[in-house]
């Protein structure tokens, strides 16, 4: 009877650690003098490795791209990473805890750093927007089974 009784499920951070960052500004100090704001492309990435039984890591990688013009005003890219205890969880859970929970609570804590690091440049601050990372899961399984699904297509014509 205890054999059919499954564990209670286990979810710990174990660790959020700032993995690497880096700041470019190659046209300082002329690009200073410019009057235009800037234009800001910002892009998200989450990936996830197992480093043991029930031992997870979930990075967020960010790049923010200020522009005046066609001149980078800075270039700031940033990897966030979290250690996080996960066990007893049915295997379709899984991905999607650490897709979503784990994205989730890693990604204050690059927000704050890359803030902090455009901050220490002498320019104004660039706030990371909120990110609903249950869509953002979504929209990544969705295109991975488009991607599988054109892969599959070709594969067959060969």
């Amino acid at each position: 009877m205890a054999d059919q009784q499954a564990q209670a499920p286990v979810f710990n951070l174990q660790r959020v650690y700032l993995k690497d960052a880096s700041l470019e500004l190659p046209n300082a100090p002329q690009i200073f003098l410019e009057q235009e704001a800037p234009a800001i492309e910002i892009q998200v990435d989450v990936t996830n490795n197992g480093l043991a039984a029930g031992i997870y890591e979930v990075e967020l990688t960010a790049t923010i791209t200020a522009k005046v013009k066609d001149k980078v005003l800075f270039l700031v890219e940033g990897k966030q990473a979290g250690i996080f205890q996960i066990e007893s969880v049915p295997e379709d859970q899984l991905d999607p805890i650490l897709g979503i929970l784990c994205a989730s609570i890693v990604y204050p804590y690059l927000r704050a750093n890359l803030s902090d690091l455009i901050t220490r440049t002498g320019l104004p601050p660039v706030l990371l927007q909120e990110i609903n990372f249950e869509a953002f899961y979504q929209q990544r399984q969705a295109q991975r089974m488009a991607e599988a699904g054109a892969a599959g297509a070709n594969g067959s014509l060969q």
